[in-house]
């Protein structure tokens, strides 16, 4: 029987995007099911004890780089390490994300789309003609799917994948949950590759 894996995801982080490719090939190797579910990635931070970039220690601030740029190395893509538009609002972007799954649309490509967007291509995630244009370049409705995206009905749902990513136990984002087994951050993708192969029982915390 075909898996599922809840995906939790905000179009603002970059480790968000370098595993983004990574994940859905693994989802498609084995034929399991994403349920793609972006969070309030800020309000996550302050459920689990987790600071903004900005209010991090210097020295988490400058390992941080260091890792995205051994990270970028190993997934094969470009990003830039302090783009022009970060940080950034991306609630609408997010909250598009939702619409179009809400329309029974796949956002992977739109998202891919959104994070280069951001994390290549300088631009700036919380401009409307932004999301416009990539929406129109894969062939969406601009105007309905952003008009959908500013309702209150996708607010409750954005609203809501955040207090689920809080009780599935992810500290932060990406985070892929398998029959409620978190795994935080694109390194685990490996580790989430090998339980699908396995079709193991998941682990519990206690």
């Amino acid at each position: 029987m075909a898996e599922s894996i809840d995906y939790f995801v905000s179009l603002i982080s970059p480790w968000s995007y370098l595993g983004h490719q990574a994940l859905m090939d693994t989802a498609r190797r084995h034929r399991a099911t994403v349920k793609v579910r972006p969070v309030r990635i800020f309000d996550l931070f302050a459920e689990v004890g987790s600071l903004p970039l900005p209010q991090r220690p210097p020295v988490r601030q400058s390992y941080r780089l260091i890792e995205l740029q051994r990270v970028r190395a190993q997934r094969g893509l470009p990003l830039n390490l302090q783009p022009k538009f970060y940080p950034v609002d991306v609630a609408l972007a997010d909250r598009s994300v939702i619409a179009l799954v809400e329309q029974g649309h796949d956002p992977a490509g739109y998202m891919a789309d959104a994070f280069a967007a951001l994390w290549v291509n300088e631009q700036d995630l919380a401009e409307p003609d932004t999301l416009a244009a990539l929406l129109a370049a894969r062939g969406f409705d601009p105007q309905a799917v952003l008009q959908d995206a500013a309702s209150g009905r996708i607010e409750g749902i954005y609203a809501d994948n955040t207090q689920a990513a809080i009780k599935a136990g992810l500290p932060g984002l990406p985070g892929y949950v398998r029959f409620n087994e978190p795994f935080w951050g694109q390194d685990r993708i490996e580790m989430l590759d090998a339980a699908l192969a396995s079709e193991r029982p998941p682990y519990r915390a206690g």
